[in-house]
């Protein structure tokens, strides 16, 4: 197999592609650190308009947070391409993994190294492997990095609905999973606040007519958890429980709790309301008892669709062709803005950036080493839409 010359070189360059993500990676841009991720937009608008001087660059408004960025080479080509990425990340101003560390020659430690400032990288250079190669000009393509996915896309999700609308398939440079496997499916992500009433009393009053608010609530996240049981689709976590208040010799009248729910399928919603509507009105029978549930879901599930599928089979071919070893596609419980394009209608692939671990700690880092190859099988896959190797449509 013979590669176009720029990406064939792609591997060449990767010193320098790891100096660029620890620039990068040194550079705090945890979510609610504004001040940060105003530092790294202006480090990636330096960096992609240095690489694609013909691009149009934008930095459309994310309310609730800073601006994002856009890039747009060709929006009138016939084939259109979106790129999707986010540059904050989980480690904020006063966390004390602030840098980045060469643990070895093929592994870069840091603060968003995998997640995903390296899946940036990847694009990038795919991107400039792929201007560089013959017939680009029959491809348009559309770079959008985000400033809040990691606190639920709030301010960046009409964006996404937007670009849905513009193009004819997308990539999500979420990192791959540590054998390689890139994503095929994701769960939906919500949340629940359980607000119990009960009623207040003095605790040593006999009879005591009071209604303890935490022990209902006790009562009630402990029937949730079992959920999943009962609905194989469904992931439900306590995140925290708090009620009463400074005198322990009162029965307490509230509790709350916020808990995280996950869904496979679409219809796994409908199923899951009515359980907790049910066990809802099983409390809110009892006398003295008030239990109110406020659930939000902020990203459905994102569904594998047949379009994916064909794609992905010419995903793996050119993994093959570029000498990447084989792998497959899984589902996932995390979610990305991938349900955000799944949920406009715009088939994608998610998970396609490199290789690492330990997301989200102290740990997390990425194998440099597959930084390029995963940038070689990008630029390759667009290079044979471009030349009509590779059918969309």
């Amino acid at each position: 197999m013979i590669l176009p010359p720029a990406i064939a070189a792609l591997p060449g360059r990767t010193a320098e592609l790891v100096d660029l993500l620890e620039t990068w990676g040194n550079i705090n841009s945890g979510s609610g650190h504004h001040a940060g991720l105003d530092r790294m937009r202006a480090a990636l608008r330096e960096t992609f308009a240095r690489a694609f001087p013909a691009a149009a660059v934008e930095e459309p408004e994310c309310p609730g947070t800073v601006r994002a960025l856009r890039v747009v080479m060709r929006p009138q080509a016939p084939t259109q391409i979106f790129f999707s990425g986010h540059f904050d990340t989980v480690f904020e101003a006063n966390d004390p993994f602030q840098r980045c560390t060469r643990v070895d020659a093929q592994t870069l430690r840091g603060p968003g190294v995998i997640d995903m400032k390296g899946g940036i990288v990847v694009m990038l250079a795919a991107l400039q492997a792929f201007e560089a190669s013959p017939g680009a000009s029959a491809l348009g393509w559309e770079v959008l990095l985000t400033p809040d996915e990691e606190v639920g896309s709030h301010g960046s999700a009409h964006l996404f609905l937007a670009a849905a609308k513009r193009h004819h398939f997308g990539f999500v440079f979420e990192p791959g999973r540590t054998t390689g496997d890139i994503v095929k499916s994701r769960k939906g992500t919500g949340g629940i606040v359980a607000r119990m009433h009960g009623r207040a009393a003095h605790a040593a009053r006999i009879p005591n007519d009071g209604r303890s608010a935490i022990l209902a609530l006790a009562e009630f996240l402990l029937a949730a958890s079992r959920i999943p049981a009962e609905l194989p689709g469904v992931m439900l976590n306590v995140g925290n429980i708090r009620g009463g208040g400074p005198a322990t010799n009162v029965v307490p009248d509230y509790a709350e709790s916020e808990i995280d729910i996950r869904i496979t399928a679409v219809g796994d919603r409908a199923k899951l309301e009515a359980r907790l509507a049910a066990l809802t009105a099983e409390f809110n029978a009892r006398d003295g008892l008030k239990l109110d549930l406020q659930i939000t879901f902020n990203r459905p599930p994102k569904e594998c669709v047949p379009a994916e599928e064909r794609v992905f089979a010419a995903w793996q071919q050119a993994a093959a062709d570029v000498g990447v070893p084989p792998f497959t596609w899984i589902h996932t419980g995390g979610a990305s803005d991938g349900n955000l394009l799944a949920a406009a209608g715009l088939p994608h692939l998610d998970g396609v950036g490199p290789i690492g671990d330990q997301l989200h700690s102290n740990r997390e880092f990425i194998q440099t080493a597959t930084i390029a190859p995963r940038a070689q099988i990008a630029a390759l896959f667009l290079h044979r839409v471009a030349t009509g190797a590779v059918a969309l449509r």
